[in-house]
């Protein structure tokens, strides 16, 4: 996407934006020019200094939306304000995500509507009520995936098949919204380790596995986010993993 100085900037809504990849996706965009949708559920503290340190930096720049992903019935709201903050919506990136570890003999019905509502349930609706506004700037989805959407993780069980669903949705969506919305996704490796405490063994072990004998960093995810959403106009329907080489079968 060229962004046009005498035009209004283009804006970016980025669920789960608080934290992590999130925050860095939402200020490798507002870097870039755009105006930034945090949208959060409970990380309060984070989206408030957050949303400063961009308005600092460009004054109304960002604005925070607080909202629970897994209540259905407000998603529609949650796009119709974003749309309406600064006229336009440019650029959807589900980011937002649960993970836990759902051991096949232990799963629940609340695995399954948490893991599922937050990873393909709510991108789904969110981009469905987002459609009509992307389709007027001519934006584009980006889902953030995961690795182990092709290669499940052992005890993940659902989290790997909510993921997978994610990648079936955005070759989904790429088809039903073209020519006017591209959707594509980016599939971290290790990049940030889980928040639940990982032995030191587990992380070497995985990291052996890793061509580049890493760990990757929150920017690499918002550098390829950023290149989908504004150098890859012929780019849809695709998934980029960003793993170090992880995918090398090491």
């Amino acid at each position: 996407m060229t962004i046009n100085k005498n035009n209004p900037p283009p804006v970016a809504l980025i669920t789960g934006a608080a934290r992590r990849i999130g925050a860095a996706i939402a200020r490798m965009l507002h870097r870039n020019g755009y105006n930034i949708i945090i949208h959060y559920s409970s990380a309060d503290n984070e989206a408030a200094q957050l949303a400063d340190e961009l308005n600092a930096a460009r004054a109304d720049s960002a604005h925070l939306e607080k909202m629970n992903l897994l209540d259905s019935a407000q998603l529609p709201a949650l796009i119709a304000s974003a749309a309406q903050r600064w006229q336009r919506l440019d650029a959807l990136i589900n980011n937002a995500s649960s993970f836990y570890p759902t051991p096949v003999d232990e799963i629940k019905e609340s695995d399954w509507e948490n893991l599922v509502g937050t990873n393909l349930k709510a991108p789904l609706f969110l981009s469905q009520y987002a459609a009509p506004h992307l389709q007027a700037t001519k934006g584009c989805i980006v889902n953030i995936v995961d690795i182990h959407a092709e290669r499940p993780m052992r005890k993940h069980v659902v989290y790997s098949v909510a993921k997978a669903g994610l990648v079936a949705l955005t070759k989904s969506l790429a088809r039903e919204l073209a020519p006017s919305v591209r959707v594509n996704a980016v599939a971290p490796g290790a990049i940030l380790w889980p928040e639940q405490d990982m032995p030191a063994s587990t992380k070497d072990s995985i990291l052996q596995r890793v061509a580049l004998q890493r760990p990757g960093e929150p920017d690499d995810i918002a550098r390829t986010v950023n290149f989908l959403i504004n150098d890859a106009p012929y780019i849809t329907g695709q998934v980029i993993p960003v793993d170090g080489g992880r995918n090398l079968n090491i």
